[in-house]
């Protein structure tokens, strides 16, 4: 890559986000001390966790409002499930899920504004309605997305995924996870920045869920500085994931809440400065205790 192992995967020794800022349109977030709260706003009708709550705009907006109230930095607008097996939706679909939302709380809010899709079309249209953040589960794949996004000053959030949602849960498989996301993360850095989106516009996200075992989302949970890579931030999206229910033989998402709010603390001291999740509140007082004693 051009650059030593010391560049890409700082030392313990010293605080590695100190000086690190994120970018996106207007907005800048340094995250030398305080992790950023992304809450999860899914305008679907079959998300696993919050699927069918926001179909309604006033509905939608009314938890927008809430979540900003509550602490949260951003909010990310989904218009199609990324479940496992979740099967894909039209644009036509997705737009017309995301594009009232997001145009509606650009008017009222200054705040970062992120599409969480992976269809370049969708994200084009959402920056023009006012969103600053593309969230692409597949990694920027797919090139006109890369387009897209150079083409914009918005921020991108690059997520590590095995396969499809159709597919990336069949049997996920890897000699080393933590060394595999590093790796890709390494390589997107440089297909990214070579393309023209400058390297404080990125983040980057493990894909906790997304084509991993129990197993592989502990150790990318034990492991977040060993993925840090060109000192961009990580951003940590466990929030009700079905690996909580397996690790507390439970799977009623009304027993995950808690567990995520302390896995939220630990990955806020492993190194993650992002945290996506449906509940702000308890989250953002998880952050903010365990920032009081780092």
């Amino acid at each position: 890559m051009g650059n030593s192992m010391s560049e890409c995967n700082p030392g313990r020794d010293s605080d590695p986000q100190d000086g690190v800022v994120w970018r996106a349109g207007s907005q800048t977030w340094p995250l030398g001390r305080k992790a950023l709260i992304m809450g999860i706003l899914n305008v679907t009708p079959d998300s696993f966790s919050d699927g069918g709550r926001h179909l309604d705009l006033n509905d939608t907006l009314a938890a927008a409002h809430r979540f900003l109230e509550e602490g949260a930095d951003i909010l990310d607008i989904g218009g199609e499930s990324t479940r496992p097996g979740a099967e894909p939706v039209s644009v036509d679909l997705e737009l017309s899920r995301i594009l009232p939302v997001i145009e509606k709380l650009a008017e009222r809010h200054s705040l970062g504004i992120s599409i969480d899709t992976c269809k370049p079309v969708v994200a084009e249209a959402a920056l023009r309605a006012g969103a600053n953040i593309v969230n692409d589960i597949s990694g920027f794949r797919d090139p006109k997305m890369i387009e897209v996004c150079a083409n914009s000053d918005c921020g991108v959030v690059v997520m590590h995924m095995q396969g499809s949602p159709q597919t990336m849960q069949r049997n996920p498989a890897y000699l080393d996870v933590v060394a595999e996301v590093r790796d890709f993360f390494a390589e997107r850095f440089q297909t990214l920045t070579r393309a023209g989106i400058e390297s404080a516009r990125i983040v980057f996200d493990p894909g906790i869920g997304f084509g991993k075992t129990l197993r592989h989302n502990l150790a990318l949970l034990r492991g977040v500085q060993d993925y840090l890579v060109y000192n961009r931030p990580i951003l940590m999206g466990l929030s009700r994931k079905s690996f909580i229910g397996a690790l507390l033989n439970d799977l009623s998402l009304g027993r995950r809440e808690a567990p995520t709010q302390a896995l939220t603390a630990l990955t806020r001291r492993n190194g993650a400065m992002i945290h996506r999740v449906h509940q702000v509140k308890e989250n953002v007082g998880a952050l903010r205790m365990i920032e009081a004693v780092l």
